[in-house]
């Protein structure tokens, strides 16, 4: 079952992959809690994606957000992907977060002729990093799949679900941009 505005999340306690620190769910500090739902480790869309995320990342904080990413990978995979980004990742390869969350996989996660061109934009950009040494092939086989549709929500400090976006495809996914006015418009409200 699909997750709406208004929507209360149980308090958890994940644990990041890279520093196996605790990763509270909602913030217990007062922070916004933006949760994205990722697709498999090494996935080119979700990097491409993540590394928009990594470049505005200072003001993704400074408004007061923190970023908690979770793919469907085990964590020893995860790893060798995710080390050098800025923010928590889970993994999730029994893919409880994603059922209890309503995120879905889907065949029209890449059939969709909205996600041709990011997927083949991501296969290019992640190529092109991958004959220059900077980055690794995903795994021929993935154990949660490779059709999962991407997903992201923000949690306020009370665990209350202040939007929730259900991507339709591969790449469709909130824009930084979006995430920072969702965040403006939460604050105005709670102010």
């Amino acid at each position: 079952m699909q997750l709406s505005t208004g929507s209360v999340v149980r308090t958890r306690a994940l644990t990041a992959v890279v520093d196996g620190a605790s990763v509270p769910v909602p913030d217990p500090g007062g922070r916004l809690v933006h949760l994205q739902f990722r697709r498999f480790a090494g996935c080119p869309v979700c990097h491409l994606h993540l590394r928009s995320v990594v470049r505005r990342h200072a003001e993704i904080e400074a408004a007061g957000i923190r970023e908690v990413v979770v793919f469907h990978s085990a964590a020893d995979e995860l790893r060798e992907y995710v080390g050098d980004l800025p923010f928590a990742v889970i993994a999730d390869p029994d893919k409880r977060l994603y059922a209890e969350f309503g995120v879905e996989s889907s065949y029209r996660s890449l059939l969709s002729p909205r996600a041709w061109w990011p997927l083949l934009r991501a296969i290019a950009v992640g190529t092109v990093a991958m004959l220059r040494g900077r980055a690794k092939p995903p795994a021929r086989v993935q154990d949660g799949g490779r059709l999962g549709l991407p997903a992201d929500f923000l949690i306020a400090p009370d665990g209350r679900v202040l939007a929730a976006g259900y991507g339709e495809h591969v790449d469709d996914q909130w824009p930084v941009e979006k995430l920072l006015t969702l965040a403006r418009r939460a604050r105005t409200v709670r102010a």
